[in-house]
């Protein structure tokens, strides 16, 4: 059996050292010391070791890998199982899987109006190194932008705008946020606005403004039935005024209306002629 001497020990590192590590990180002449020593670790301490160096990662996640303080590589790792040094790697776990999540009601307040809008929206991760390089807490920094998106936009619109676009808004949003959120590996996938709250306090403004609206608009049709009845009146007036026939047949047509009811109307007869008549002699007096 051949036995381990220093040298092929201490060629097996070197060659192990030139494999796994790379050269373009940047660690220096400590780094590569430090390197060597936690390799040199863990081949003293095999088999034991090996349990603390591989590491075992899920479908839906990746590993981040900092060595010495510096990202191992621009792609995470995984999934399966990684190589971890000890002492001089260090880890962060990603999840890669859809994360839902409600935006709690945003105090708009445009033209008057107050209103809340709450919202739902959803996203993923899909660079880890991005999730975890560029930005400390990668959720809750995308939960304020989406809070302030959501505001900003809404902010400009309408409530007949909101009521009725609310799918062109949704898209506007999720724009927005995409762009944002690029640079922390960040992609949503959905945004949607649940409804539209109004206060109480505004809920009674409107309704009562809608009711004078439409006590104007019956008032606007009730004077132009009047003025169209008056009309009419002016013209079969001017029809009668060329007949004096025409004028006692409309009248005796109106007594034959008020008989044929039941009812206890009394009507008292009186000749038209009297009073054409007594028109006459208010006249000449």
């Amino acid at each position: 059996m051949p036995q381990i001497t220093f040298q092929n020990l201490h060629s097996l590192l070197l060659f192990l050292i030139f494999v796994i590590a790379d050269r373009r990180e940047g660690i220096g002449v400590c780094g590569w010391i430090l390197v060597s020593l936690s390799f040199l670790l863990v081949l003293v301490t095999f088999p034991i070791s090996i349990w603390t160096c591989i590491k075992v990662i899920r479908e839906y996640e990746r590993a981040v890998v900092f060595r010495l303080g510096r990202i191992l590589s621009k792609k995470a790792k995984g999934p399966g199982m990684i190589l971890i040094l000890p002492c001089t790697d260090t880890f962060i776990k990603v999840d890669l899987r859809m994360v839902t999540c409600n935006i709690p009601p945003q105090e708009v307040t445009i033209l008057w109006q107050c209103r809340y809008c709450p919202g739902r929206w959803g996203y993923r991760i899909h660079s880890a190194v991005s999730a975890v390089a560029n930005v400390t807490d990668v959720h809750s920094a995308t939960f304020l932008v989406a809070q302030s998106t959501l505001r900003g936009v809404l902010g400009t619109q309408s409530l007949a705008q909101l009521l009725a676009g609310r799918e062109e808004i949704a898209h506007s949003i999720q724009a927005i946020l995409n762009s944002a959120t690029e640079q922390w590996g960040i992609q949503v996938a959905r945004v949607e606005i649940k409804d539209v709250r109004i206060p109480v306090a505004m809920q009674r403004a409107m309704a009562a403004e809608a009711e004078a609206a439409r006590e104007t608009r019956a008032k606007v049709v009730a004077a132009q039935g009047e003025r169209n009845a008056s009309e009419a009146l002016r013209q079969a007036s001017m029809v009668l005024a060329e007949s004096p026939a025409g004028l006692q047949l409309r009248y005796l047509q109106t007594l034959t209306t008020l008989v044929a009811k039941n009812n206890s109307t009394i009507v008292f007869p009186f000749p038209i002629n009297m009073l054409k008549s007594s028109g006459q002699k208010s006249k000449e007096g």
